[in-house]
């Protein structure tokens, strides 16, 4: 096989690949949630019932990680 056919087809098959990714490629988006007809749109396990206590280390996690290093360092 001649190199320029082989270099040909690998651009196709290339080109091909990208546009497939490009085709699947799903970015999240905004959407409204809404409730309709009475139901409800949080689970049905979520309300008045359960009790949240913050957890201190995982509070402390976040902070730090908020902190970030500067440039320089």
């Amino acid at each position: 096989m001649k190199l320029e056919i082989a270099r040909g087809i690998f651009l196709v098959a290339a080109l091909g690949v990208a546009s497939l990714a490009a085709a699947a490629w799903q970015e999240p988006h905004t959407q409204v949630l809404s409730v309709q007809d009475g139901a409800c749109a949080l689970p049905s396990q979520v309300g008045g019932r359960m009790q949240f206590r913050p957890d201190h280390d995982l509070l402390l996690f976040l902070f730090s990680l908020s902190q970030g290093r500067s440039p320089g360092h």
